[in-house]
């Protein structure tokens, strides 16, 4: 029995490395090709850098140069840092509320959050973005309300699900010694729900930053554009595309996100658990 449960084990392993693999294959393929030369690229992909095709940092320095590159990145900075937090303040006192108020309108508002998980994007997006131009919400300000729609379904679920697994107990106690809703939430429900916070703020942080079609159909983008836009805007004459370029403002737009991930990822799962949890 254990020959055949360590047997089972290594076949697991090895099939979940070659997904790794295949994972991470496309990234470090964009990395290679962010030092290459332009017909390099188009004449081998897969090939690694070599002393005719590598071209050091020029193609991240002509990229920085070509789209402005800091300046949007500050738009994209901006948009998903206000988004972030505004979904996990707001969620957070939400799901905690659905769950310990008990009544007919708190759970059709969390059966409502639930039922947007699953509506497609497509059926809302040009009545979305016509709605998003008559609000003038189509700045930097104005979407971050829309991506707290899109991301509260979501955000709610996990909120509300930690939310039970807390001690009534415990918001008893400091119902007793004075506290109103507000010093209640920020003193003593919002540290217990670290782990959920944690792992709803990077999952949102990933989806904001690397969102293409919703900026693209909302926000002004004569005015303002996000990284995953302005990229699209590497393109010369006649419709040539410089890829090494292109290849190197990926490389920097995906690496915020990654080091972000790589530092957090620890706590996604606990969270997850934790939010999935009933008590």
């Amino acid at each position: 029995m254990r020959s055949k449960k360590e047997s089972y084990k290594n076949i697991l392993t090895v099939i979940f490395s070659v997904i790794s693999i295949g994972y991470v294959f496309p990234i470090v393929l964009v990395l290679i090709n962010s030092l290459k030369k332009k017909t390099s690229i188009n004449l081998n992909p897969f090939a690694l850098p070599n002393a005719k095709s590598y071209v050091g940092f020029d193609n991240y320095l002509n990229g920085i140069e070509k789209i402005e590159f800091f300046k949007y990145f500050g738009y994209s900075l901006f948009i998903t840092t206000a988004s972030v937090l505004a979904i996990l303040v707001l969620c957070s006192m939400c799901g905690w509320y659905v769950t310990r108020v008990q009544n007919v309108v708190t759970k059709s508002l969390k059966f409502a959050f639930i039922f947007s998980m699953v509506v497609p994007f497509q059926m809302l997006m040009f009545t979305l973005a016509k709605t998003a131009d008559t609000l003038r919400l189509n700045t930097p300000v104005g979407i971050v309300v829309v991506y707290l729609g899109f991301g509260a379904g979501m955000a709610v679920f996990m909120f509300s699900n930690f939310a039970q697994s807390m001690p009534l107990e415990i918001e008893e106690a400091a119902s007793i010694d004075g506290c109103n809703p507000l010093q209640m939430y920020f003193k003593v429900i919002f540290p217990i729900m670290k782990p959920t916070f944690v792992s709803v703020g990077i999952l949102e942080i990933m989806w904001v930053w690397n969102d293409y079609l919703l900026p693209y159909l909302v926000l002004d983008i004569k005015k303002y554009k996000t990284i995953p836009i302005v990229i699209q805007y590497l393109k010369g004459g006649f419709g040539s595309v410089d890829m090494g370029t292109i290849m190197a403002c990926i490389v920097l737009a995906i690496l915020p996100v990654i080091i972000f991930y790589i530092i957090c990822q620890r706590y996604i799962i606990e969270g997850v658990v934790a939010g999935a949890v009933k008590g």
